[in-house]
């Protein structure tokens, strides 16, 4: 497998550790590139009493870059959208599609824009369905044509992404084997202190579903997406 460039678009801290932290891991292992994008500020994941929202922000930054380190990542970037306040806007679409020409990746992954099934509260959160969203959007057209958002270029040069891959998916085409690194992927949900009190059950649930994906893709544990390629 040839190495590859990855930028993650996760709507807020550990969203990505939830759906691709495994992948990173194993990819990066491969000698992939993986470099992370959180788009809101989890500044609203105020589960330790005490803390306001700005003590949060920061706290939250901290645990991501740290779950990052775990897996490997060496670049987290913070585009600091209020949380629970992300909206499909031309305003986040233009800092994402810069991001992309910045980083210039052969995959962007994030969340599934197609998943409207509501069939968690968790993953149907608002910020999941509005990031998605703008994710879709930003990768294509915007990113790779110099009429969108023209006030960047010819900083930021239009990059074409060749491929993306949506977790959380209703219809899944694509698994990656975490076989050797789910260990790694719940060490890096484990950093995220803040958020959980008790990762025994989060684990258990973790664990049951990579079990699912793994059966289904021929391995021990997988994560699953829907790939799209142009």
């Amino acid at each position: 497998m040839l190495s590859k460039k990855i930028l993650v678009f996760s709507p807020h801290p550990d969203d990505v550790d939830f759906g691709f932290a495994g992948s990173a891991a194993s990819l990066i292992q491969k000698g992939w590139e993986a470099v992370y994008c959180v788009v809101t500020d989890g500044s609203k994941g105020a589960h330790k009493a005490g803390l306001g929202a700005k003590a949060m922000k920061t706290l939250r930054v901290k645990e991501q870059v740290n779950a990052a380190k775990i897996v490997g990542v060496k670049k987290v970037l913070f585009l600091n959208e209020i949380d629970g306040e992300a909206e499909n806007t031309k305003a986040l679409r233009k800092k994402m599609v810069r991001v992309i020409r910045i980083v210039r990746p052969d995959v962007v992954v994030s969340p599934d824009p197609a998943n409207k099934s509501f069939g968690s509260f968790y993953g149907s959160h608002r910020d999941h369905r509005q990031v998605a969203e703008a994710v879709f959007d930003a990768i294509y057209p915007a990113a790779g044509s110099k009429y969108f958002f023209p006030e960047l270029y010819p900083k930021f040069k239009p990059h074409h992404v060749s491929e993306a891959w949506f977790w959380n998916p209703e219809k899944q085409n694509k698994f990656i084997d975490i076989s050797k690194t789910i260990k790694l992927k719940l060490e890096a949900l484990r950093a995220h202190k803040s958020q959980f009190e008790d990762t025994r059950a989060i684990e258990k649930r973790i664990i049951a579903r990579a079990t699912l994906n793994g059966r289904k893709g021929g391995f021990k544990y997988a994560e699953s997406f829907r790939r799209l390629t142009f």
